[in-house]
């Protein structure tokens, strides 16, 4: 079995996750709770849909479009937040 799909997600994700709104959002909720296992269920039940989702869109978007444009696509998005961050409109 070839594990670098999951190596890789799995990377990706822990350093994109780290600090961001998501990471606060249940820490307030753990604060507010105080019931750590149910806010990590929740969190981790509310990452799994999210993640399923991302895998069957972009499974379609796989199939249905060339591999350069979604490339050229989620690297203007990208390029596109980070200007807004940088003008304050995020």
């Amino acid at each position: 079995m070839d594990w670098k799909p999951f190596v890789s997600t799995f990377t990706l994700l822990l350093l994109a996750e780290l600090g961001d709104k998501t990471q606060l959002a249940v820490i307030s909720q753990a604060a507010k709770f105080r019931s750590p296992l149910l806010v990590f269920l929740g969190a981790g039940a509310a990452l799994l849909a999210v993640s399923a989702l991302g895998v069957v869109l972009g499974q379609v978007c796989a199939t249905c479009l060339p591999r350069d444009l979604i490339r050229w696509v989620a690297g203007g998005a990208f390029i596109l937040m980070g200007l807004l961050m940088l003008a304050g409109r995020i």
